[in-house]
């Protein structure tokens, strides 16, 4: 692992596989793997194998607000890591990161954030 990994893994805190990620969903992994590739989740590999951060996923559903966000953020040119690093980043101004924001159901301005830095 590399000292980024290192640094997310500390942002991010606790992670799913697939499965577990599917199981929390109530849909296959191959599902889960199109919600990555489709930007309403990150997937990041550890040990081997493809994980999710479990704040993502709450009462059996994807934060409400997290695809657009990171499909903004995906349409700024950021790479995997570097949305998961904005994501988990805590902000004074927010306050606290970006996904805490999502799940407080304060998406708009988080998305506003995330759009901002496209210019």
């Amino acid at each position: 692992m590399t000292e980024n990994d290192h640094t997310i893994d500390s942002l991010v805190g606790d992670w799913l596989t697939l499965k577990e990620a599917a199981k929390a969903l109530n849909v296959s992994p191959n599902r889960v793997k199109q919600y990555i590739g489709d930007h309403k989740l990150l997937g990041v590999r550890r040990k081997g194998e493809t994980v999710v951060p479990a704040a993502f996923i709450a009462n059996g559903d994807i934060v409400k607000g997290l695809p657009g966000t990171l499909t903004v953020l995906a349409d700024c040119g950021f790479a995997t890591e570097e949305a998961l690093t904005w994501m988990f980043t805590p902000d004074d101004t927010l306050p606290g990161a970006p996904i805490e924001a999502l799940i407080a159901n304060r998406g708009t301005e988080v998305r506003r954030r995330a759009q901002a830095m496209a210019f």
